[in-house]
């Protein structure tokens, strides 16, 4: 470690702007991931925004590269912005220090394409190892606790789109 990044406060380091896609299958399921670079911490895909880039295009983009299709219709898009930041372990591994956290716009869709179109080796290297459909109660018991918080305001926010 170097003088510049000992005096690297978190406080003083961007948020990183995202997009979070909460995609629903025709069950009312969504889709999570078990990350490759740490077996058993699932989420929904997500990622960044590239300068110039809106939302939707972020949102189908995310798509192809993390599950390998974009097969879905955007149904909601989150109106507030939600926040979490790295724990500090992962600070400095992620991003080289250069922010402190994700900055998400949510985004819901409805999946219109098969089980057999999620290709994970769609682009190298792959984000997930592994992905399932599941209850959207149910996330908070399969992601890692720094995400909880953030969770709890997407399931609140999309849990009208579940089908009963």
């Amino acid at each position: 470690m170097n003088d510049t990044q000992k005096d690297i406060s978190i406080d003083d380091l961007p948020y990183r702007p995202c997009v979070g896609i909460a995609l629903f299958n025709t069950e009312g399921k969504v889709l999570v991931g078990e990350r490759i670079d740490s077996p058993g911490a699932w989420q929904m895909p997500q990622g960044g925004i590239d300068p110039g880039e809106d939302i939707q295009t972020a949102v189908y983009r995310e798509m192809l590269e993390e599950i390998g299709t974009d097969k879905a219709d955007i149904i909601e898009i989150g109106e507030k912005r939600l926040r979490y930041d790295l724990p500090p372990h992962l600070l400095g591994r992620l991003w080289k220090n250069k922010y402190r956290g994700q900055e998400q716009v949510w985004v819901a869709l409805r999946y219109t394409g098969e089980d057999a179109d999620i290709n994970l080796n769609a682009y190298n290297p792959p984000e997930f190892q592994k992905w399932q459909w599941v209850n959207l109660d149910d996330i908070l018991d399969l992601i890692v606790p720094f995400k909880k918080d953030t969770y709890k305001e997407v399931i609140a926010m999309f849990k009208k789109h579940v089908k009963a």
